[in-house]
């Protein structure tokens, strides 16, 4: 309407929304409006002053700062670590250069929170003109670009420990390296520049050694010793399981000298370095390979390169691509490489070879864990060699079951019926229940033979145990736990690049086909382990029918002379034969499906191949001297099982 005044509409909120206007009382003052607030007056960096703090980093400043990606996260962890490091260099070299390895490990004290560890071996020496870069320089090795199992990959470890030592306690890495009978020993004191990742050598001699070839690595940093799990002590005791092979002679702070003997005068297999497998490359890979190749046809370079690539298979990888062989490498433009690329993991090619692997073998983990564990049944099983990102694996396993890892159930419940009492028999079972509950498995994983101690729970391995259903196997497990047993379960990965989730080493990436491998492995050593079960349970059984017959033998012999004349002793004969005879499966053997062996096989009384039984009775005879030979008449520890053997660890 014409003459009405129009009221402003209130104006909407940020959030959209039209809200009531309050009714006002009174006159109202007029608003007066606010100044804008004034930013507070500040210099800003110009680009140029920001270009000129940007700076290149080095790869030791970085580590110096996190120094905990490589291990050196306390002081009982880096004692560990030092320690770790130098020995698996020791046994690289040694089995490298075809020597069996006499390595000799010293932690000697020298402050309240101060050690010095002294790892010297006995391997071919390191050339004069190496040794400030191997020791002083981080990513420098021999490892990282070859495709072969190897325990050191990254060039970081032994040079990461020294520049640990000379940040916590200032005092440089002291190296001893000899070549041969004829060489001269050369001394070295070294320091790194973390700034330039390069070796400072403080000084440089020749000296006298009693030693005719070899490496001697000091090296004094802050630290705290420790026995117990994930100690040092623990790491050698593993490694000589894994390395049958190696003599070590540790020298503990203020403990006695302990010997880890050799068990087998046998090396290793030698591995030979392979070519990438073409299911194994990225696109950037691909693309740099091409860059770097030496090849100028298309066919070649695929021969020549990769493993597995037959001059018909390349023939048949560039026809996909739209290329041929006969295409000049440097006249590839990016979208051929990426048809390339494709064709290549399209194609149908066989598995990487598996000559560049040494896995340690069942018979050498038998050994091993014969030397170390004191058990009563040990089975082991190595798989055949599988692939992951084109990478060959393998995966191997073994079970130690029962004697000192603690009695079972099924043991427990086997020695009260032998006694024959009944009250006995009712509080075996429960104490067998009780000990079952306080009894745990323990794993122990490897990865090229060299003991991973920390992040058990985010590895594979130890997922791989975990998610096993171990009841059908004869053992108590409850969900998302480790079986409740007296069992030690050993995990071995080798493989030519092994999927660690960090710079520390400690635990293996989850990879599908990893986790497939060590399942498969486990459900073979669990069906021998249930065969023994097996065993024990139908033993018990059967005990228990004897023991139920034999106890009122007498009762019935005396109602039988009351009724009749018979001679008592011919009766109480007749009638203890009668309840053998009855009961004699109670003596017999059986394989894995409860029947009564009739063959057995070399190595064990369950007719098993790759699995030994010992008898850890008080009563059993001696073992015998070498691992695998023939048991004393009557021996119970058969074709090769023994209590400890010459193996045994020595402390002197």
């Amino acid at each position: 309407m014409s003459g009405a005044v129009s009221t402003p509409a209130a104006p909407p909120s940020q959030l959209g929304f039209e809200f009531e206007t309050p009714a006002r009382s009174g006159a109202e003052k007029p608003s007066t409006p606010r100044e804008p607030a004034r930013a507070a007056s500040r210099r800003g960096a110009s680009a140029e002053t920001m270009a000129k703090q940007q700076r290149e980093i080095s790869v030791s400043e970085f580590f110096t700062k996190n120094r905990h990606l490589l291990g050196f996260d306390n002081k009982r962890k880096a004692l560990l670590t030092t320690v770790k490091e130098a020995v698996d260099n020791s046994l690289d070299a040694c089995e490298e250069a075809g020597i069996l390895p006499d390595i000799e490990v010293r932690i000697e004290q020298t402050d309240e929170d101060r050690f010095r560890v002294t790892v010297r071996d006995n391997g071919p020496g390191i050339v004069k003109n190496q040794i400030p870069n191997v020791f002083g320089k981080l990513l420098y090795g021999s490892k990282f670009h070859r495709l072969k199992m190897s325990r050191g990959q990254q060039g970081i470890g032994i040079s990461a420990a020294g520049m640990y030592g000379l940040i916590t306690t200032g005092k440089p890495i002291r190296i001893v390296s000899r070549t041969g009978p004829r060489a001269e020993a050369h001394l070295y004191r070294l320091a790194i520049d973390t700034q330039k990742n390069k070796p400072d050598i403080i000084s440089e001699e020749t000296t006298a050694v009693d030693w005719p070839h070899g490496t001697e690595v000091s090296i004094e940093l802050s630290a705290t010793y420790q026995k117990g799990r994930a100690s040092v002590d623990e790491y050698l005791e593993l490694v000589a399981i894994a390395n049958p092979h190696a003599k070590m002679t540790y020298h503990a702070p203020g403990q006695a000298t302990t010997e880890f003997p050799r068990a087998t005068e046998e090396l290793p297999r030698e591995t030979k370095e392979i070519k990438p497998h073409p299911h194994g490359i990225e696109l950037g890979m691909l693309m740099k390979m091409l860059k770097q190749t030496e090849s100028r046809k298309l066919g070649a370079f695929l021969q020549t390169e990769f493993c597995r690539v037959s001059p018909g298979g390349a023939s048949e990888i560039c026809a996909k691509a739209g290329l041929t062989a006969a295409t000049w490498v440097n006249a590839l433009e990016p979208p051929q490489i990426e048809k390339l690329y494709r064709a290549l993991q399209e194609a149908k090619l066989k598995a990487p070879p598996t000559d560049c692997l040494a896995p340690i073998g069942a018979e050498a983990i038998l050994k091993g864990l014969l030397k170390e564990i004191k058990a009563e049944f040990y089975t082991a099983t190595t798989r055949d060699p599988a692939v992951y990102r084109g990478n060959p694996f393998q995966v191997e396993v073994g079970i130690a079951y029962g004697g000192e890892l603690g009695r079972d159930m099924h043991e427990l419940a086997s020695a009260a019926l032998n006694e024959g009492a009944a009250s006995s028999e009712g509080g075996a079972s429960a104490s067998g229940k009780a000990d079952d509950e306080d009894v745990q498995t323990r794993v122990i994983r490897y990865a090229n033979r060299v003991p991973l101690l920390y992040q058990q729970s985010g590895c594979a391995l130890y997922k791989s145990v975990v998610e096993m259903t171990w009841n059908n196997y004869g053992l108590s497990q409850s969900r998302g736990a480790l079986p409740r047993a007296p069992m030690l379960i050993l995990i071995h990965l080798a493989s030519v690049w092994v999927p660690f989730t960090s710079e520390g080493k400690e635990a293996i990436a989850d990879y599908d086909e990893i986790r497939k491998e060590v399942r498969l492995a486990l459900a073979e050593c669990g069906r021998k382990l249930n065969a023994l079960l097996k065993r024990k349970r139908t033993r018990a059984q059967f005990a228990n029918r004897r023991s139920v017959f034999t106890r009122y033998i007498d009762e019935v012999v005396e109602a039988t002379r009351a009724m009749a004349r018979v001679n008592k002793e011919e009766l109480r004969e007749a009638l203890l034969k009668l309840s053998t005879r009855y009961t004699e499966q109670a003596d017999m053997e059986f394989d894995e499906h409860g029947k009564v062996l009739k063959k057995l096989l070399p190595g064990n009384d369950l007719g098993l191949a790759d699995t030994i039984v010992v008898d850890r009775s008080s009563d059993a005879p001696p073992a015998p001297e070498t691992l695998f030979a023939s048991p004393p008449a009557g021996g119970s520890a058969t074709a090769g099982s023994s209590k400890r053997g010459r193996g045994a660890r020595r402390k002197r």
